[in-house]
């Protein structure tokens, strides 16, 4: 009943505080819409440009399969090669198309045509779903004409297709990975913020002297984290599913299960930095210094295949790595309960040993 009471207490210090309440709900959700059409692979509106030297039909009708694609905003027009690299330099542009004087009257004699494809390399990612782009209208308009000049092709045809996304909508990816992002942070505030608060408003010593023991303080000061965190994540649930369509295949008691236990995790991390921490603002620089890699190593950013060999181990000491797999599995791919119970227990233990180490240090401090 005592822990029921300080649970309820500490729920009230964060809900009924104006800034409190307004700074757990209404952030995560901008954040949730913002990131999710502001963060994205997606590339639309592109500036091009277009350098030919042909003027053919065959290449005027190629370019105008790009003046007419909705993802180049802008066709900027060359008249020379030596315009090409101010264009690139200064940025105008990530990518330009250039014919030269022999495109059509090679098409036109069945020889090969080349079309070059100049990209600018600072921006690797982008320009390389440019290129692909360009690439398949280029290949498009490549098996058209041998259609129509009625030259034999090969018989084997590439058809991709793409499983569980089959439109590769970005927001279909980008949504699950921040249900468990921003319930993440949520967690950690709160629970971050709890003792560092306690410690500023000079009621910390009131509790210590109150009939509540060490274990009972730990546990009033973790489960509201824990709460607040999963509540959180449903809401970013209901509103990726409700709002903005993204697709829910799985069961909702298992992800349920899988953000308790994963909040569970966090809430150990947060009650840690609370406990070194003597001011709120300590408390919210901790939360961000452990936020950072946990975003980054978890294979939200990049795939955990793509970094270092040294590196890859230490993905396995971050909840956020288990909880993406989980969001987008049981988003998109209606995973099995063998396959989430998989996940969950890595998750298990690596609670035990953050609320075990943030007990540890939590004592340490109040005796």
């Amino acid at each position: 009943m005592r822990i029921l009471k300080l649970i309820w207490k500490e729920l009230l210090i964060v809900l009924r505080d104006p800034r409190s309440r307004i700074s757990i709900i209404l952030p995560p959700i901008i954040q949730l819409f913002v990131f999710s059409f502001a963060a994205t692979l997606d590339v639309k509106n592109a500036t091009i440009g277009v350098l030919n030297r042909d003027n053919g039909e065959q290449s005027i009708e190629l370019l105008q399969r790009f003046i007419g694609s909705p993802l180049f905003k802008n066709i900027v027009y060359l008249k020379a090669v030596e315009e090409i690299p101010s264009f690139l330099d200064e940025q105008k542009g990530l990518l330009v198309v250039s014919l030269d004087e022999q495109f059509s009257r090679n098409l036109d004699a069945d020889k090969p045509a080349v079309v070059q494809l100049l990209c600018d390399g600072r921006k690797s990612n982008t320009t390389q779903i440019l290129s692909g782009y360009a690439t398949e209208i280029i290949q498009t308009y490549n098996r058209d004409y041998a259609a129509k000049a009625r030259i034999k092709q090969q018989n084997a045809v590439l058809a991709p297709r793409t499983w569980f996304n089959p439109n590769i909508i970005y927001l279909w990816y980008n949504i699950p990975c921040l249900v468990a992002t921003l319930s993440m942070l949520t967690c950690l505030v709160v629970t971050a913020q709890s003792v560092a608060r306690e410690r500023e408003m000079g009621t910390f010593d009131q509790l210590l002297v109150s009939p509540l023991s060490p274990v009972e303080i730990l546990i009033g000061k973790i489960v509201p984290g824990i709460l607040i965190g999963a509540g959180e994540g449903m809401l970013m649930w209901a509103a990726g599913t409700l709002l903005l369509g993204v697709p829910f295949t799985g069961s909702i008691l298992l992800f349920l299960l899988s953000l308790i236990v994963f909040v569970t995790s966090i809430s150990g991390v947060g009650l840690f930095i609370s406990s070194l921490s003597a001011t709120q603002q300590q408390a919210m620089l901790g939360t961000f210094v452990f936020m950072l890699p946990s975003v980054l190593l978890s294979g939200f950013a990049t795939p955990i295949e793509n970094m270092p060999d040294w590196l890859q181990p230490f993905t396995f000491l971050f909840p956020m790595r288990y909880m993406l797999i989980l969001c987008k599995g049981l988003f998109l791919k209606n995973i099995s309960t063998g396959i989430v119970l998989s996940q969950i227990w890595p998750m298990l233990i690596i609670s035990f040993f953050t609320v075990s180490i943030a007990a540890l240090f939590f004592r340490r401090r109040i005796q």
